[in-house]
């Protein structure tokens, strides 16, 4: 009977393991684009956003009341190449990751000294690599 449940045991772990690998290093794969993404704010450098957003991704959010969108080509042109003069109190995390196969989300917080902008990503593994597709945000001025 102990080796019957032993067995079973490790049956377990040995299902479940990989599991939890393969989603750690799913997870690691998301956060690498996400880094992109936070590369390109901290630097001011827009070619980091094209390792982060797939070639079509649109970026969408409200301006005075209304819907907006911005291409990836759009976005990476507000981009000037210099880090902003107070990027040193600027500071941006990834709130919550979620993954379902080729699917993820994330959640990010751009907290910085005049705005707090939380952004929505919609993210999909193309090629073997995580790309955002899609961005919704909203800015809270301070």
């Amino acid at each position: 009977m102990l080796n019957l449940i032993l067995s079973f045991t490790l049956a377990i772990v040995a299902a479940t393991t990989p599991l939890n690998v393969d989603q750690d290093n799913e997870e690691d794969q998301v956060r690498e684009a996400i880094n992109y993404y936070f590369q390109a704010h901290a630097t001011g450098n827009g070619e980091y956003l094209r390792e982060a957003f797939h070639p079509v991704a649109k970026l969408f959010f409200v301006r005075d009341g209304e819907l907006a969108q911005f291409t990836l080509e759009e976005y990476i042109a507000l981009f000037d190449g210099s880090p902003e003069e107070d990027e040193d109190q600027r500071v941006r995390t990834i709130d919550h990751i979620e993954i379902s196969g080729n699917a993820a989300i994330a959640t990010i917080t751009l907290d910085y000294p005049n705005a707090v902008y939380t952004d929505y990503m919609s993210m999909l593994k193309i090629d073997g690599q995580w790309r955002i597709v899609n961005k919704t945000f909203y800015l809270e001025p301070r």
